[in-house]
């Protein structure tokens, strides 16, 4: 029998192991497809944070995991809640005095916290993975595969916050936040 023959029959015993293991392996991406949200993505292994939990939500764009990491999102900015100069920047751009943003930014936390407090995410990192304050800078999704940082604007709890290099979904946030005040949803609705 000549070596390379051999080489041949042994690989196609294993092609049909080989097939079935990547039947079973994408069957649930496949299913999980034909049930998704608009909007969401699936839980895939490649990514660093695959299953966290989150244990503390500081505002509407940032949160504390298990782990003790701090997340910002990426690719979005919500009103402030705590004296601060972003809380006096929102004001003065949104034409608005300060309670009032505050109490857009309480209703943001609210929101975020809704939606993420003490559930298991992963998260998706763009081109930089830390801001200077060594926060974790990332697009956030819940275990069914909800995009909560486009959720956030698609409600109107959020504007679009583009900041190079780290743009992977800046077009989709766009169009979210174009839909948002269109149908006057969130905080659009009071004209911030």
């Amino acid at each position: 029998m000549k070596k390379g023959n051999y080489k041949s029959k042994t690989l196609l015993k294993f092609l049909p192991l080989a097939i079935g293991a990547l039947i079973i392996t994408a069957y649930p991406a496949i299913k999980a497809n034909k049930k998704r949200i608009k909007f969401s993505l699936p839980f895939k292994a490649i990514y660093d944070y695959n299953d966290i939990l989150v244990t503390y939500v500081a505002d509407g764009d940032t949160v504390k995991l298990e782990d003790g990491s701090w997340i910002r999102f990426i690719g979005i900015d919500t009103p402030e809640q705590h004296e601060s100069d972003k809380l006096f920047r929102d004001a003065r751009r949104a034409k608005k005095d300060i309670a009032e943003i505050k109490k857009l930014g309480v209703k943001a936390y609210n929101f975020t916290k809704s939606m993420l407090l003490n559930k298991r995410v992963r998260l998706e990192f763009d081109v930089e993975k830390r801001d200077k304050y060594d926060r974790l800078l990332a697009y956030i999704f819940l275990k069914d595969g909800t995009f909560i940082n486009a959720l956030i604007i698609k409600e109107g709890y959020g504007r679009t916050m583009n900041i190079a290099p780290n743009v992977k979904y800046a077009d989709l946030f766009r169009k979210l936040q174009i839909e948002a005040k269109s149908k006057e949803k969130g905080f659009w609705g009071t004209g911030y």
